[in-house]
């Protein structure tokens, strides 16, 4: 329940009344033609990045954030200044963050404000609802956790910087930056990291996640500059609805592991008009996504588009940052099937998206010994620029080469289409590999207009196909004349291969 009609009509008139910036209970007016933010690497230019886009959608279900205007306004407006924010970059401002959102939280149409004018500093924080309907957290300045490893406070998960949890309706955006200070993260000699010139010990360590999403439905993040991330830069995990549009992500080529976006066990999921340029995937789609609408997005560099095979109190594993959905996933579909786990991804069309100077295009990678089914994958209009693998399936993908056992179980692959695929491809690979499983076979599969050229050099090798099934609807170049027809025998005896 929000509060009395009363108390709210009281918050907005106190808005009209009040010309300082300091209001009651910490409120504060948020007026028109504020300074637009530019983040510690300056500002960012939003456009089409795709040379012939088709129409985006129409249909635009998100929330959108504007100011509200100086009368008539029915929000109110949270400034993380009132509640003690100082914002010099240094000073610990997580307790006045904690505040203001517990302020917000319980107020209909409210914004939590980080002000264009500051930098603050805060420490890893779970944001947890229900909070009441139209809940706006706005960044127009700048957000960022503890430099390092080494300034990280002991009592906090290394595995999480920023989690909003059990959240519904809340939109998440604002013309500032979310800084993610990973450059001495990167360094560390454990995994996933590489150490001081690619000096990776044996053993894991941990590195959080910048911004993550767990258990909400209908979620909005529009317009937000993320960047250099320890570890993936914005991941959802248990969501439903979400809607993503005009987000830059920037990191470094070499930053490791730092996927730009991440769904796990997500559905109705909506990327649209977004720049992603790291040193991992681009976006990665794992284990239990389905209905994934992916629009004019380009990437790169990075390793490409890849699909990967409760109470009111806050669990435990919320807070270490231990709790997880499923494994890792898109500009790939992948690590499907680790441990012999089930996975299952359906329904995702990419449209309209441009790769570039990545290790791969538009991946799908499965772990042999896994079950389940991709079903549905559509690939429409990518243009690609100096990609190694521009398109592959690989049913026996390894982390550890030579380690892993050969196993006669996989995950299906079915239903994939390529159309209109044309770009320029680094020659020390095939510009298309399928590797499909020997009791699983890749079924289904459809090329139409698909035109890859070396991007310098010969063509080396021709494409690789093994247990694929399909058939080219055009010519294609470089011929794919691999790929087998119909259907394959084995496959009549497996009533049950779907999820």
């Amino acid at each position: 329940m929000g509060i009395p009609c009363a108390v709210l009509a009281f918050c907005i008139a106190i808005a009209f009344l009040l010309l300082s910036p300091r209001g009651v209970y910490g409120r504060s007016h948020f007026h028109k033609g504020k300074q637009s933010h530019r983040g510690r690497s300056g500002g960012r230019t939003m456009e089409s990045q795709v040379g012939s886009p088709s129409v985006p959608p129409t249909e635009d279900t998100s929330t959108v954030i504007s100011p509200p205007s100086d009368e008539g306004s029915d929000s109110c407006i949270f400034d993380v200044r009132s509640f003690g924010a100082v914002g010099d970059g240094s000073t610990d401002d997580t307790e006045a963050f904690r505040s203001a959102w517990k302020a917000a939280c319980e107020v209909e149409s409210a914004t939590l404000l980080v002000p264009a004018d500051g930098v603050f500093m805060l420490t890893s924080t779970i944001f947890s609802g229900p909070c009441q309907p139209g809940l706006v957290f706005q960044v127009d300045g700048v957000i960022m956790p503890p430099d390092g490893p080494n300034c990280w406070p002991k009592k906090d998960s290394k595995r999480q910087w920023l989690v909003f949890y059990e959240l519904e309706g809340m939109t998440l955006g604002g013309e500032g930056t979310v800084e993610g200070n990973g450059e001495e993260w990167w360094k560390l000699p454990c995994k996933p990291h590489r150490g001081p010139n690619g000096s990776t010990l044996p053993g894991t360590c941990d590195s959080p996640a910048l911004i993550r999403f767990f258990m909400s439905c209908n979620v909005t993040v529009r317009d937000l500059r993320i960047e250099n991330s320890p570890q993936f830069h914005i991941k959802f995990d248990g969501c439903e609805g979400v809607h993503i549009e005009g987000l830059s992500i920037n990191s470094p080529a070499f930053s490791p592991n730092t996927d730009g976006v991440h769904i796990e066990n997500t559905r109705s999921v909506a990327i649209y008009n977004s720049m992603i340029s790291n040193g991992d995937d681009c976006i990665s789609i794992g284990p239990g996504c389905a209905d994934v609408d992916i629009q004019n997005v380009t990437c790169g560099p990075g390793h490409g588009i890849r699909y990967w095979n409760y109470h009111r109190e806050i669990p435990s594993s919320i807070l270490s940052g231990t709790a997880n959905l499923g494994e890792n996933c898109w500009n790939s579909i992948g690590s499907l099937g680790m441990h012999n786990s089930q996975a299952c991804v359906s329904n995702v069309t990419v449209r309209n998206a441009v790769i570039r100077n990545s290790d791969n295009g538009v991946r799908i990678k499965t772990w042999q010994g896994g079950m389940g089914a991709v079903s549905g994958i559509s690939f429409d209009t990518v243009y690609m620029e100096n990609v190694r693998n521009c398109i592959i399936i690989d049913q026996y993908y390894c982390s550890n080469k030579g380690v892993c056992s050969n196993q006669s179980s996989a995950v299906y692959v079915s239903g994939v289409s390529y159309s209109n695929i044309k770009g320029t491809y680094d020659v020390r690979s095939p510009p298309v590999h399928f590797a499909c499983s020997d009791t699983l076979p890749c079924t289904n599969i459809t090329m139409v207009e698909v035109e890859l050229l070396p991007h310098e050099g010969e063509l080396v090798d021709d494409p690789f196909c093994w247990n694929a099934y399909g058939a080219m609807q055009t010519a294609t170049i470089p011929p794919i004349d691999c790929l087998q027809d119909g259907q394959p025998e084995a496959l009549r005896e497996m009533p049950n291969l779907g999820c």
